[in-house]
C-alpha cells in the first residue's frame, strides 16, 4: 500500500460545518489553491490557499478603506472578505457572478440540520455599524431581497430586516453545497470513505471486439457507442447484470465508417468519440482522429512547430520516414439527423462531415493522445499530447503557446464567422469559454485549460462529484501518474516525471527553470519497477471512480489500470475530499459463468487481459475494461468467491429501459460476437500499436 500525498490541497482542520460530499479544494475563479510559504499577512490562511501575497494586501486596503470603528463588526467583515481566499471558495461563492463579494453565510433559517448562524451573528454584530464601501449592497444584483438603500452605509439602513438580509445572503450546508461560518472551511470526520482495499474485481466477459472507445448513449437508454482504431464506431445494446447475455451488435452494420478519413497505423487511428450532451434533440457527434495530408486533401492544417513557439520544422529530423507535420490531429462533426426523424434512434449516420473542429499538424509521429469528451460544462474538453520526439525535445508541454502537452476546453456551440476565426488564430471552428484561464495568465493561448502533460491517456469527470476531473498521463522512464486536473493547472511535464525532476538527454527547444513553476503532482500512480522488473514495459490507462451499485465494495474509489495487463489499481481518496489518495493493486479473475470464455494466461489458470486499451462506464455507472483480448465487466464480486460485506446477492438488480427505447431521464451530469470485427491484420496492427510504443 502506498500513500500518495497530493500537493493540489491543503485542508485546515477548525471547527467550522458540515462540508458537503463532493465538495472539491478550488477557487472561485476554478483554480487550485496554490501553495504559500507561511500564513497572510492580512487573511488567517497558510499552506493551501486561493490568494497570493498581493491579493492578501490587496483585500487588507479595501478592508482599512471601509473605516469600521466597531472591533467586532470589523472582525466579522474581515473574515467575509477573507473568505475569498479560502480553498473552497469556489463553492462558497457559488453564484459565479463578477458583483458577488460575499459568500454563502451559514443560516440556520434555512435547514433543520444547520448548527451554524453566521448570517444572524452578521446581522447582530453589524447592523447598526457604519461601513464605507460596503461589500453588503454590491454583489446583491440577481439575488433575493432587493435592498432598500444602496446609498446607506448600516445594514439596518439598507435591509429592512435580519430575514431580509438573511435571505439575499445566508445558505446552509448541505449534501450539494457549504456555506461560511466565520471560519476557514474543514473537511469534516463523517464521511463514506471505502474503509479497506477490495478483496479483488470480479469480471464477465461480453464481447470480443478490441475497441478503444466507449461512450454511453445520451439518451440514458441501456446502449452505448464502441470505437475502433481504424475508424468504425458501432451502437451495441448493453445486456443486464446477471442475465448471462452479451454485448448486442451487428459487425456488419456499423453506426458509421470513417476510415477513408482516418490513417491508420501503429501510432495512428480514431482516438476519441464524443456525442452532444442534446444528441438526443440535435444529432451532433464527434470524432478525434489522424490523418495523412500527403494522401487527403482534406488533411491541411497548419503545423504545430511554427515560429510562434520558437520551432523551425525545417530543422526537425524526419520521423519514422515521415516529414514533420505530414500526420495531423482532427476533431471534426458530424450528424446523424437525416438517418432518423428522432436522432436517439438513429442505428447509422452518414461519414460526411458537418465542420472541421480543429486541425493541427503533428511534429513527430507519436505521443498526440486525442481523447474528447464533454465536460458538465457542456465544453469539449481536448487531451493533447507533447508530439513526441523523446522526452518533449522542444520542450512543448512548458511552452504556453504551444497546445502540444495540453489539455483544452473548447465551445463548439457558438462558432464564430470565417473572418472572426481567422482574426482570432483559432485552429477551426470553435470559439473560446469565456472563463479560460487564459483571461488571468495573459501568456496562454486561449484554448488551454491545463499544461504540462505528457500523453494524457484516458481522462473522466466523475459522475457523482463533477469538479473532480482525473486524467492518466503516461510517464517516460520511470513513473505513471494520475492527475486531478484543475483549470490553469500545471502538471510538471518535462520539468517534472510524477514526483520526481527529469533531466532530458537533449534539449534543442531549451528548458523551463524549475523556480518559475507551481507544479500540481500526481494524486496517484505506480514506479515502472511495480509491473515490469525491468522498469521498461509500463503504460498507465486511466478509468473511472466507481459509482455503480454492483460491487459495494469498490464504490467511491478511482479505478485504472496498466496497458500491459499487469496490474489493476483502486485509489481510495483518504480522507474524503482532501485530495489524498490510498492506492492499492488489486487481483481480477473470471466469473465462473461469465458468458464469454475469459482468456487465460499462458501457464496459468489465471485471466489474461491483454493489453488494457480504455475503459467505459455505462448509463447504469457500471465499468467495463476495453482490451485487446475483448470487452470485460465488471460484476458482483460472489461471482468470483470474493468476499464483499456489503453485497447482498438477493437483491434484484437494477433494470435499464429497453435498448430501443429511450430512458425517460438521461444522466444527471453525464449481437453476440461469434469472432472479432476486423480481420487478423487489423488485430495484429492493433497489438502492433502497443508493442511499438503508441503509449510510450
Amino acid at each position: 500500500m502506498t500513500l500518495h500525498r497530493s500537493l493540489v490541497f491543503f485542508f485546515l482542520f477548525l471547527s467550522c460545518f458540515s462540508l458537503s460530499s463532493w465538495a472539491l479544494p478550488l477557487c472561485s475563479d476554478s483554480r487550485a489553491p496554490s501553495e504559500v510559504n507561511s500564513t497572510l499577512s492580512f487573511c488567517p490562511y497558510k499552506g493551501k490557499t486561493c490568494c497570493n501575497s498581493m491579493e492578501d494586501s490587496s483585500l487588507m486596503k479595501q478592508f482599512q478603506a471601509m473605516n469600521i470603528s466597531d472591533k467586532g463588526c470589523a472582525s466579522v467583515v474581515k473574515s467575509i472578505l477573507c473568505a475569498k481566499c479560502d480553498p473552497f471558495s469556489s463553492d462558497l461563492f457559488r453564484d459565479n457572478s463578477d458583483q458577488q463579494s460575499v459568500p454563502i453565510l451559514c443560516n440556520s433559517t434555512s435547514s433543520a440540520n444547520s448548527t451554524e448562524d453566521f448570517c444572524s451573528e452578521t446581522w447582530e454584530t453589524c447592523q447598526n455599524v457604519s461601513i464605507s464601501g460596503s461589500l453588503f449592497a454590491a454583489s446583491l444584483q440577481g439575488r433575493a431581497g432587493a435592498p432598500a438603500n444602496n446609498n446607506a452605509s448600516k445594514l439596518a439602513d439598507v435591509w429592512q430586516s435580519k430575514t431580509d438580509f438573511c435571505s439575499a445572503f445566508g445558505g446552509a450546508s448541505s449534501n450539494e453545497t457549504v456555506c461560511f461560518s466565520g471560519e476557514p472551511v474543514a473537511l469534516t470526520d463523517n464521511d463514506t470513505t471505502p474503509d479497506k482495499p477490495p478483496s479483488g474485481l470480479c469480471l464477465e466477459k461480453i464481447g470480443n471486439g478490441s475497441y478503444l472507445n466507449m461512450v454511453p448513449h445520451p439518451d440514458g437508454s441501456n446502449r452505448a457507442f464502441f470505437s475502433t482504431q481504424p475508424g468504425i464506431v458501432f451502437l451495441a445494446g448493453i445486456p443486464d447484470q446477471d442475465s448471462g447475455g452479451v454485448l448486442d451488435v451487428d459487425p456488419s452494420s456499423p453506426f458509421v465508417d470513417l476510415t477513408d478519413e482516418i490513417h491508420f497505423d501503429t501510432e495512428f487511428g480514431m482516438m476519441g468519440m464524443a456525442f452532444h450532451p442534446k444528441f438526443a434533440q440535435n444529432g451532433r457527434y464527434f470524432a478525434s482522429f489522424n490523418c495523412d495530408k500527403s494522401k487527403w486533401p482534406g488533411c491541411t492544417g497548419r503545423c504545430s512547430c511554427n515560429s510562434d513557439v520558437n520551432c523551425d520544422p525545417s530543422k526537425l529530423t524526419p520521423d519514422s520516414g515521415s516529414q514533420p507535420c505530414q500526420f495531423q490531429t482532427v476533431i471534426a462533426e458530424y450528424t446523424a439527423n437525416g438517418t432518423s426523424s428522432d436522432p436517439s434512434k438513429a442505428k447509422n449516420a452518414k461519414p460526411t462531415e458537418v465542420r472541421r473542429i480543429f486541425t493541427m499538424g503533428l511534429p513527430f509521429t507519436s505521443h498526440h493522445a486525442g481523447q474528447i469528451l464533454f465536460g458538465p460544462d457542456g465544453y469539449l474538453y481536448f487531451m493533447m499530447g507533447d508530439g513526441g520526439g523523446g522526452a518533449d525535445p522542444y520542450n512543448f508541454s512548458q511552452n504556453k503557446k504551444s497546445l502540444l502537452g495540453k489539455i483544452m476546453r473548447l465551445d463548439v456551440d457558438n462558432i464564430p464567422s470565417a473572418s472572426e476565426i481567422s482574426k482570432m488564430g483559432l485552429w477551426g471552428n470553435y470559439s473560446i469559454p469565456k472563463d479560460n484561464p487564459f483571461r488571468e495568465d495573459k501568456e496562454l493561448e486561449p484554448e488551454i485549460w491545463a499544461i504540462g502533460l505528457r500523453n494524457p491517456w484516458r481522462c473522466s469527470f466523475d459522475s457523482s462529484r463533477p469538479s473532480y476531473f482525473m486524467c492518466a498521463d503516461v510517464g517516460q522512464d520511470t513513473y505513471e501518474e494520475v492527475d486531478l486536473i484543475t483549470k490553469g493547472g500545471n502538471y510538471g511535464w518535462r520539468v517534472y516525471e510524477g514526483p520526481d525532476l527529469f533531466q532530458p538527454e537533449a534539449s534543442p527547444g531549451g528548458n523551463t527553470s524549475i523556480k518559475s513553476l507551481n507544479p500540481i503532482f500526481p494524486v496517484m500512480g505506480y514506479n515502472h519497477s511495480e509491473v515490469d522488473s525491468s522498469g521498461k514495459s509500463a503504460s498507465i490507462t486511466g478509468g473511472y471512480f466507481y459509482r455503480s451499485e454492483t460491487d459495494p465494495c469498490i464504490a467511491g474509489m478511482y479505478v485504472y489500470a496498466d496497458l500491459y495487463g499487469n496490474g489493476v489499481w483502486a485509489g481510495i481518496e483518504t480522507p474524503a475530499n482532501s485530495g489524498n489518495f490510498v492506492t492499492n493493486r488489486t487481483t481480477f479473475s473470471c466469473a465462473g459463468d461469465s458468458p464469454m470464455k475469459c482468456s487465460d494466461s499462458p501457464g496459468t489458470s489465471g485471466l489474461s487481459l491483454g493489453y488494457v486499451f480504455s475503459f467505459g462506464e455505462d448509463n447504469n455507472k457500471d465499468i467495463y475494461l476495453l482490451t485487446s483480448n475483448g470487452v470485460y465487466r465488471v460484476v458482483r464480486p460472489s461471482r468470483c468467491n470474493l468476499t464483499c460485506s456489503k453485497e447482498n446477492s438477493t437483491a434484484a438488480r437494477r433494470k435499464p429501459g429497453p435498448s430501443s427505447s429511450p430512458s425517460s431521464s438521461p444522466s444527471s451530469c453525464y449481437k453476440h460476437i461469434n469472432g472479432f470485427h476486423g480481420s487478423f491484420v487489423v488485430l495484429f496492427v492493433s497489438l502492433s500499436l502497443i508493442l511499438l510504443g503508441l503509449l510510450n
